[in-house]
């Protein structure tokens, strides 16, 4: 299986969103979960992943979710390789049972040309890095995702679910 995830914030409170698929190319993810997240860490520069991985694994947790990989909005590592982002930090504190990849939108400061992923027909990158499978594969793999655009849809059906939940429940 295949989790795309993503968290939506509303001050101390968020709402943790993943669907779910089988092959890089589905069109439409055969489940979805929501997680509501009281009593979020309010975010602190470069150590965003405290805020968003608890998020993450509760989100995992409630729905006793097992993915081989789980996608971010984000990084895995902030520079490619060495510098661990969010997505590290959940490969790491799932002991490396699932592989992760993040596809961030924008560049950090110090990722190089080497992560830069083009689709559709898009002239501005996505940014590929992971943990647990080799970068060329990753990219192959995001390449193949469905959707015409430069970001997957997979990609953008959660973050419209994770936004979409009444702000009550936030």
């Amino acid at each position: 299986m295949i989790l795309a995830v993503d968290v939506y914030y509303d001050n101390s409170h968020a709402v943790a969103a993943g669907v779910a698929f089988d092959r890089w190319a589905d069109p439409a993810p055969h489940s979805s979960y929501i997680s509501f997240v009281e009593n979020v860490s309010r975010y602190v520069p470069g150590q965003f992943y405290k805020r968003e991985l608890p998020c993450i694994l509760q989100l995992l947790a409630e729905h006793d979710l097992k993915p081989d990989y789980i996608l971010i909005d984000g990084y895995v590592y902030l520079d490619g390789c060495s510098k661990p982002g969010l997505g590290r930090y959940l490969y790491d504190a799932l002991n490396g049972k699932a592989r992760v990849v993040g596809i961030a939108k924008n560049p950090f400061n110090s990722i190089s040309d080497e992560y830069c992923l083009y689709r559709g027909v898009s002239r501005k990158p996505l940014y590929i890095t992971c943990a647990g499978e080799a970068l060329s594969t990753c990219k192959q793999m995001v390449t193949s995702m469905h959707g015409n655009h430069r970001y997957p849809d997979m990609l953008r059906l959660v973050d419209r679910i994770s936004r979409a939940q009444p702000q009550g429940r936030c």
